[in-house]
């Protein structure tokens, strides 16, 4: 069941549904880097000039770019969501537990199809 959700997830980087590349570079600056469990390595950017956030991972099931996401301080830590259709990605920049992990989510529709503890790289 898990495959199954995970494979549901990811189905948007397996056809293609990028939105525009984001250029992380001196145009950027880096504000969050997480190693994810199931081999995600998540960096969340915020462009100098604009502020918007992009959002980037990579794993063995693809790659993603997204940009103009939002940032909230809930409970002590700061969240970024990023959405891209029906699907919603959540990164958290710490834990309640500690600021040096993180978590990953999945949303479709409102429904979490995927939560992955991560840590500070």
């Amino acid at each position: 069941m898990k495959k199954l959700v995970l494979a549901i997830a990811l189905a948007p980087l397996a056809v293609g549904i990028f939105s525009k590349p984001t250029a992380a570079d001196s145009t950027a600056g880096l504000l969050v880097s997480l190693r994810c469990r199931g081999g995600y390595n998540v960096q969340i950017w915020q462009e100098n000039q604009s502020g918007r956030y992009l959002y980037r991972t990579r794993s063995p099931h693809g790659n993603l770019n997204l940009s103009g996401g939002t940032s909230q301080a809930t409970e002590g830590v700061r969240v970024y969501k990023f959405r891209n259709g029906t699907y919603e990605y959540w990164v958290w920049d710490g834990t309640l537990d500690s600021l040096e992990a993180g978590t990953l989510e999945v949303y479709e529709n409102n429904r979490i199809l995927m939560q992955q503890p991560c840590r500070k790289i």
